[in-house]
This record gives structure tokens, C-alpha cells and sequence, in this order.
């Protein structure tokens, strides 16, 4: 009877982990990390290839921060909109439109959810979205992975 109790301790102790666990990620100053090999542009802002951590900001799920690593001078506060993902992803990642040499994040895609989030085009990034079509050809994407 007490090896069962144990048992069932631990099982619920695992459980309570796990649900902790998962309940911080979505909480608002939990960072998720990210290496970035490429200079990129969030809200017009152009920050230097590097490591970098995700925050939200907010309750909204919405509100998050963007900040180099090494230096906390680097960083970007930005809003994004829930938008549907149509294949499930098995990682999180940031999703980039890629123009030329100029990356402009996109999307914060978390794994095994349904909905992802999806940054507003800045006018830079429209412009040249426009200039883009004239030609038929398409912006590329550029997909990194988070820890």
C-alpha cells in the first residue's frame, strides 16, 4: 500500500511539473532564445545578427519583446496578431520574409499550437513587397528555430 502511495505521488508530482512547466512558458517575462545568423528589422528597426531572447511583455499573449543577449541594448517591443497555423509545427520558431538581403521578421510560430502570431509589415517591408510584385516574384521565408 505505501509503494502504491509513492507511486501515485510521484506520478502526480511529474504531472504537477509538467503543467508548471508549460502554464511559465506562456507567462508574461519568460524568455524563449534564439540564434540569429542574419541582420533583420522588427517595427523598423534594424538589430545586428546575434542571440537573442523572446519575452512576452504583457497578459496579452500578444505584447512581446525582442532583446540581444549579450547586450541589452538591442532590444524591440512589438504587438502581434493571432493568425491560424495551418500544419501544426513540432518546433517553435521565427518566421522572416527574406527580400534581397533584408529580413524582416514575420511570424513567432510555438510548437503544437494552433495559432501563431503574426508582426504588422512595416512600410519598408511593404514597399518593398510592391516593388517585389512588379517583377511576380515573391518575398523568400527564412524559418529559425527557438530554444
Amino acid at each position: 500500500m505505501k509503494k502504491l502511495f509513492g507511486v501515485m505521488a510521484a506520478g502526480c508530482l511529474v504531472t504537477l511539473l509538467v503543467v508548471a512547466g508549460s502554464a511559465r512558458a506562456q507567462m508574461p517575462g519568460t524568455e524563449i532564445r534564439a540564434s540569429i545568423p542574419f541582420d533583420f528589422t522588427v517595427r523598423g528597426r534594424t538589430l545586428p545578427a546575434g542571440d537573442y531572447e523572446l519575452v512576452r511583455v504583457t497578459d496579452d499573449p500578444g505584447g512581446l519583446m525582442l532583446r540581444k543577449v549579450d547586450g541589452k541594448h538591442d532590444h524591440v517591443v512589438f504587438e502581434t496578431e493571432a493568425m491560424d497555423v495551418h500544419n501544426r509545427s513540432r518546433r517553435s520558431e521565427l518566421v522572416f520574409n527574406k527580400y534581397g538581403d533584408d529580413y524582416f521578421l514575420s511570424e513567432v510560430v510555438t510548437a503544437g499550437e494552433q495559432t501563431g502570431r503574426e508582426l504588422t509589415p512595416s512600410h519598408a517591408e511593404r514597399t518593398l513587397r510592391r516593388d517585389l510584385a512588379k517583377t511576380e516574384l515573391r518575398p523568400d521565408t527564412v524559418s529559425v528555430a527557438l530554444n
